[in-house]
């Protein structure tokens, strides 16, 4: 599966941004698609994760309530909307892809070696 993310860019502090991703898959039903970022020196952070079957969402403790994830099985796409964005959000957002069995969804979704599928990043730059 390729993955195509889109949307990033430069945003002033408590802006707002939304990421796209573009599968290319004939269906999303059955995948887990998230989105991770990360910063030089650092780990992949996992951020969001939708299942396509359900549209069950998870977050992250550090973007719950700002972040929204969502899914257009139609158009394959997943997309994130990031409202009232930080400096210390700045990162390369990557979106990736995998098949997660439901039940394992909670226990997995974060865990980045999981992944089989990944995009390409986008840069989203918070400046101060």
């Amino acid at each position: 599966m390729q993955l195509v993310e889109s949307g990033g860019g430069l945003v002033q502090a408590g802006g707002s941004l939304l990421l796209s991703c573009r599968a290319s898959v004939f269906t999303l039903d059955g995948y887990a698609i998230a989105w991770f970022r990360q910063i030089p020196g650092k780990d992949r952070e996992a951020v969001s994760c939708i299942m396509a079957r359900d549209g069950t969402t998870l977050y992250s403790n550090s973007v719950k309530g700002r972040f929204t994830i969502s899914s257009d099985n139609a158009k394959h796409t997943v997309s994130l909307q990031m409202n009232s964005l930080k400096p210390e959000n700045t990162a390369v957002y990557y979106c990736a892809a995998e098949r997660i069995p439901p039940q394992l969804a909670d226990n997995y979704w974060s865990s980045a070696p999981v992944y089989d599928s990944w995009g390409q990043g986008t840069q989203v730059t918070v400046s101060s």
